[in-house]
């Protein structure tokens, strides 16, 4: 699909707005509260804008649609319509105990609780996840997004007479090095108030994008039909959804068999789905730095509560229109990628927005896009320079250092971690499935940090060694729980026999595999959250055991702030009705 003129324009529009705005919206951050925390003068509608602008990103159009496009459908909705439900606890609970000590970074809370080392520990976990896992995953799926919708690869092809694989390959770096400079950019001038004035601008462009992708999806399901060069002539909306739903009725249900090993019900509602909800909306500095940056607690949670509405209707403009797309062009997206369902849905949605979008709309939807890219790259950059500044270097190489020389620490870090980020995003092309890459890779650290931070908040004697031991344990479990799968799904799968019974067996002979075996295959392969529960599990236990042996001769006192903590006198109606509205859309697609 060529891009015309109209495209150009608003797109190179689009983000001389974005960057201008950004920048004239930053340009007085002098001090580390400034440019690290926006100064606390965040309100609500940023606070809620820049949450979800921040979290929706290419993971999800490329990587949650295609994910619906393939076997799951809309049970991949659980990640988030329980994670509204998860920001209701943030917002009542964990919010108020954050603001009142007055942190800036998460792991300085570890150093209130325990102690500077299990600081240190989170911190560089933190660090190096955010540039090898979620910022190069950001760049590598926002570059293949770009690709699928507007057809960079064949562009490139043409021009400098390249083979399609060379194509493809020098446009993901291009992609990847034109969002990292374009989003660093801005990000390092400005700090937090340039990421959430960004947020907001790309954040409206995104769910404008994606609802006008569901609209056109609808209308070509309720009868419309395909333009030449993109578009959808007639059709009707209400024809469409009636159609859609009776049509996927096995596929738009959000609770599957507590065994599936994408989405089991069981670690949805009890298991293992809390684990890396809590520490993601809860915990990652990534998402509650813009809590932190609240003018108070209720501009807080009214900002949270703002955010979990986005929640609950993304999946609407995300995940259904990955399902649409199996309907529509499931056989055309296929034979491109040689029956590879997997690879298939990475394609869907741009492949969906690529036939329905009208022409004079490729530059808006190029610029939700690039705008959903955006906002999650300088997001999960400010966060990693702001931990780096804060935990890393303030706290041991220059703890007297005045607030200039933080800003410009800040500011040098995000440059160098632009450039890391970029220099491995390529390496992601080797893994299979973006979505659930992120996830599983996560869980390397996020069950060790959400027992160290629910342990510690709740009993408050404690000692630090149970939370270093956390902390260091869980990588180590997580390992031993998943890489024998990894290893082992090479060679054995499971098989049904004559009887109907289920048994491992080797994938070339046929052979069954020796009972020791079967059960290191049988528990490395279960869904990769029933191992987070598992592991958070233990690590409780240890840390429980720990504060009965050794607990703190006193319980742990914290410093307290000047910022307004007083909760939002209707914050308990709020997020009641959140939680009642999950439950009805629930009980709509069970």
């Amino acid at each position: 699909m060529d891009l015309n003129w109209i495209d150009v324009i608003s797109f190179l529009a689009f983000l001389a707005v974005v960057v201008g705005v950004s920048l004239y919206a930053s340009r007085r951050e002098q001090t580390g509260e400034d440019y690290f925390l926006a100064g606390r003068k965040l309100t609500w509608w940023l606070i809620g804008f820049s949450l979800i602008a921040s979290n929706i990103s290419t993971e999800h159009f490329v990587g949650m649609a295609g994910t619906a496009f393939g076997r799951v459908g809309l049970a991949i909705a659980s990640y988030e319509w329980m994670s509204a439900v998860t920001l209701v606890i943030v917002a009542w609970w964990l919010l108020p105990k954050f603001l009142k000590v007055g942190i800036y970074t998460m792991p300085e809370f570890l150093e209130y609780r325990f102690d500077s080392t299990t600081r240190s520990i989170m911190a560089l976990y933190l660090m190096a996840a955010y540039i090898i896992v979620f910022l190069a995953t950001v760049l590598y799926s926002g570059a293949q997004g770009l690709n699928g919708v507007f057809g960079f690869p064949d562009y490139l092809a043409q021009q400098f007479d390249l083979e399609p694989e060379a194509a493809m390959h020098w446009a993901t770096i291009a992609g990847i090095w034109f969002i990292g400079i374009v989003a660093g950019a801005y990000t390092i001038y400005g700090g937090l108030k340039a990421v959430v004035w960004s947020d907001l601008l790309q954040g409206g462009a995104l769910l404008f994008g994606g609802g006008l992708v569901l609209y056109y999806g609808l209308r070509l399901t309720g009868g419309g039909s395909l333009l030449d060069g993109g578009g959808v002539a007639g059709g009707d909306v209400l024809e469409g959804w009636s159609t859609f739903v009776r049509d996927n009725e096995a596929r738009l249900h959000t609770v599957l068999p507590w065994n599936d090993p994408a989405v089991p019900w069981l670690a949805v509602f009890i298991g293992g789905l809390w684990i890396p909800n809590l520490f993601y909306w809860g915990l990652n500095q990534f998402i509650t730095q813009r809590t932190l940056g609240a003018k108070s607690l209720a501009e807080g949670q009214k900002g949270i509560f703002l955010a979990c509405l986005f929640k609950l209707a993304i999946p609407f403009i995300i995940v259904m229109p990955g399902i649409m797309a199996f309907d529509l062009f499931g056989d055309s997206i296929l034979a491109q990628t040689a029956g590879d369902m997997d690879r298939g849905g990475e394609i869907a949605y741009p492949y969906m927005i690529r036939q329905v979008m009208p022409p004079y709309l490729r530059g808006i939807m190029l610029a939700a896009l690039a705008g959903a890219v955006m906002s999650s790259f300088n997001s999960g950059l400010n966060s990693a320079a702001t931990i780096f500044t804060v935990d890393l270097y303030g706290k041991h190489f220059d703890p007297a250092a005045p607030p200039r020389r933080q800003v410009l620490v800040g500011r040098v870090v995000t440059g160098v971690i632009v450039v890391l980020a970029c220099l491995w995003a390529p390496v992601i092309s080797r893994f299979e499935g973006v979505f659930h890459y992120i996830q599983e890779i996560w869980g390397f650290i996020t069950p060790g940090i959400v027992a160290a931070f629910l342990v510690g908040l709740i009993f408050r004697r404690t000692p630090a060694l149970a939370a270093k031991a956390a902390l260091l344990l869980s990588p180590v479990l997580y390992a031993l729980s998943r890489i024998p799968g990894w290893i082992l799904r090479a060679q054995y799968e499971w098989s049904e026999t004559a009887e109907g019974a289920w048994q491992v067996t080797h994938t070339t002979t046929g052979q069954a595999a020796d009972r020791f075996t079967a059960l290191v295959f049988g528990y490395s392969t279960m869904a990769f959250l029933h191992h987070m529960g598992i592991i958070f599990l233990v690590l409780v236990a240890l840390m429980l055991v720990a504060t009965r042996l050794r607990p703190l001769r006193t319980p742990v006192t914290y410093p307290q702030s000047n910022i307004d903590t007083t909760g939002h006198p209707l914050a308990y109606v709020y997020g009641t009705g959140i939680i009642a509205m999950t439950i009805v859309l629930y009980i709509i697609f069970w």
